[in-house]
């Protein structure tokens, strides 16, 4: 079963507790909730992941993880997808939100020529601010680009692991009733 795939490879509440760097968020994490692997939380916070992956540079966990507590779905879950962003992938996927966005807006696509603003060179207040001028530069396309790709992301993420979950289960069903029925 998905349940213990992701059992396998995601963090239970005991680890997350007892990490130092985390234990003063154990108030929150105490939600079972948070922690349960069941088909629709699983979908929700796959649903979360893709959407808060949009988000701007550092601030897509931190979204996740509220968003995750907000609607109470599967935490690590809801993090881990939001690693689909990376540093080869942001640039593709703003430039699509642009590109989405100007066909929603109906607004003439003048993407401008300038380049995302490298993390790895800069403090954090220099990369905020280059990436705030960045995606300024862009406007309305892309902001409006970004929230209706993530909606579309989180809704086609919701449906894939709803039907995935569901095939894996039926699957599973019939090779444990082939088993006891020789036939």
């Amino acid at each position: 079963m998905p349940r213990k795939w992701f059992k396998k490879y995601l963090p239970s509440a005991e680890t997350i507790h007892a990490n130092r760097w985390l234990a003063w968020l154990a108030p929150w994490l105490g939600d079972p909730h948070l922690w349960t692997l069941h088909r629709r939380t699983v979908a929700r916070a796959v649903a979360i992941g893709l959407f808060a992956g949009l988000m701007p540079g550092p601030t897509q966990m931190p979204t996740a993880a509220l968003l995750a507590l907000w609607w109470r779905v599967n935490l690590p879950v809801a993090l881990a997808t939001t690693l689909y962003t990376n540093p080869l992938t942001v640039v593709p996927l703003y430039m699509l939100a642009y590109e989405y966005g100007t066909l929603i807006l109906r607004h003439p696509a003048r993407l401008p020529l300038t380049v995302a603003p490298e993390w790895s060179t800069q403090t954090l207040s220099e990369w905020a601010m280059g990436w705030w001028h960045w995606t300024s530069a862009m406007g309305w396309p892309l902001l409006v680009g970004l929230v209706a790709l993530g909606l579309t992301l989180a809704a086609l993420g919701y449906i894939s692991v709803m039907l995935g979950w569901r095939l894996w289960v039926v699957a599973a069903l019939k090779k444990r009733k082939a088993e006891r029925d020789p036939h």
